[in-house]
């Protein structure tokens, strides 16, 4: 059959209540501002598409979602190997784990037993809040958005399932233990190449002869790897689309922000990418080019992404969100095989929030830069993957905004590219330098709303990763 012959067929055959659990499994996907517009399977799938999920040569996440809500006739229909695609999904699930544990608890809760469930949450959440309709589905998206749930704040859920059936508890707990379990080793991939790769790092250190496995990644390419540069400057089409939107500004100040990083990641030997003003369907496909590039030859691979943001998002310039989960997975080991055992570094400059830090007041800006201080946000989730060899760069923690003058450019950026220029002719490791950034960041303030900022990087390395001159 046609693909979209397909699509429809599938539709016809999925009820309410599944659609309700297909949502909720791409929660770190779809943002639920975006999931209110899906009524029905088809726009389901028309979502899936404009995220570059559903492909007609790529049903690999249309068919993990079928599995996770035990949709195994519609596999057969689809001439799905069944422990082919087992295996695929133990080595690159694009659900998270996450999302596949609470649903699982929801299809285990009786109903008699989610009464109690709301019952006991009401010291937490509003009884207003805690309706009589609401599945177990939507009382986890409710505890979410309180704070009170999430992938690494899984102790209210325990505790009240503790009462409800301890059983569920231990299915937490096993949760918990695979994913510190992944934290800390490598996905394997069975790719001669890969095997070479990483037998070569491993005997190249820095004296002759010395093994450093675990002590410094190999960077000594010409050109040492891409560096791509995304920057979201004019948003207009955003706000003429979106009335929401019409707070969505141009990012004014952010062309100094691409020179500077351009001009350092050049000094650092890297092969630079500029890509301007990018709808978030154009970053998507920017990201999967650059994946199925061979980075055999090259020791590492960055990207810098300039726009606004929420959190665990960043928008294209047409509104759209894009998960930075979604971007970072395009590089993890089984998605982009020439970049296995190799840094993937990410600098993010949006806000992650709308929330504005507050401090004590260090010093005082003057009163030009007071006026010419814009947010990178208009008004969910780890963002890197669960394997090595990751950094992340944020100019923001969770929740908060980040701040950018319409002259000289972001606080963040700026002072990543200070930093890099003066610590890696003397080769300091990149997270001494993150750590130099957050401290000068810090220490600045928005001097009209007393508002603050603090970086924050998150990452899963394994050795050292400095950049050398020389």
């Amino acid at each position: 059959m046609d693909f979209r012959e397909i699509l429809c067929k599938i539709s016809e055959e999925i009820d309410r209540e599944e659609l309700t659990a297909l949502k909720f499994l791409c929660l770190d996907h779809i943002p639920m501002r975006k999931q209110e517009l899906i009524n029905d399977t088809l726009k389901f799938f028309e979502i899936l598409e404009e995220k570059v999920l559903l492909k007609k040569n790529n049903l690999f996440f249309l068919k993990e979602l079928l599995y996770y809500i035990c949709r195994i006739d519609l596999l057969t229909n689809l001439n799905t190997n069944i422990t082919e695609l087992e295996h695929q999904i133990r080595t690159k699930a694009q659900v998270s784990s996450y999302r596949v544990l609470l649903f699982n608890l929801s299809q285990e809760v009786a109903k008699f037993e989610l009464k109690s469930f709301k019952f006991i949450l009401r010291n937490k959440i509003p009884k207003c809040k805690l309706e009589d309709n609401m599945t177990l589905i939507d009382i986890f998206i409710e505890m979410e958005k309180r704070g009170i749930l999430g992938e690494e704040n899984l102790g209210t859920l325990k505790e009240v399932c503790d009462v409800i059936d301890k059983t569920l508890v231990k299915k937490i707990e096993d949760y918990e233990s695979s994913r510190v379990e992944r934290s800390i080793e490598r996905v394997p991939v069975e790719i001669q190449y890969v095997e070479e790769m990483m037998t070569e790092q491993a005997t190249t250190g820095d004296f002759p002869g010395e093994k450093v496995q675990d002590k410094a990644y190999k960077m000594n390419s010409r050109p040492r790897g891409y560096c791509l540069i995304i920057n979201n400057n004019d948003f207009q089409r955003a706000r003429e689309e979106k009335p929401e939107y019409k707070k969505l500004n141009d990012r004014k100040g952010t062309d100094v922000d691409a020179e500077a990083l351009k001009n350092t990641f050049k000094e650092l030997h890297f092969e630079i990418v500029t890509l301007q003003d990018r709808t978030a369907k154009q970053i998507h496909q920017d990201l999967q080019i650059f994946q199925n590039k061979n980075h055999k030859e090259r020791d590492c691979f960055v990207c810098c992404i300039l726009s606004h943001g929420d959190k665990g998002t960043i928008y294209g310039t047409d509104g759209q969100e894009v998960a930075i989960r979604d971007l970072t997975s395009y590089f993890s080991s089984s998605n982009c095989v020439s970049l296995a055992g190799k840094p993937k570094v990410f600098f993010i400059q949006a806000c992650q929030g709308r929330t504005m830090q507050g401090g004590l007041t260090l010093y005082t800006d003057s009163e030009q830069e007071r006026e010419s201080l814009e947010v990178d946000t208009l008004l969910q989730n780890e963002c890197i993957p669960d394997e090595a060899d990751f950094l992340l760069g944020m100019a923001t923690v969770e929740n908060y905004l980040s701040y950018r003058h319409v002259t000289d450019g972001t606080w963040y950026i700026q002072s990543l590219c200070k930093n890099l220029k003066e610590g890696c002719p003397r080769g300091l490791d990149i997270l001494d330098i993150l750590t130099k950034v957050n401290a000068e960041v810090s220490q600045k303030i928005d001097s009209k709303n007393k508002g603050k900022q603090m970086p924050q990087p998150k990452y899963t390395l394994r050795k050292k990763l400095s950049f050398p001159i020389n």
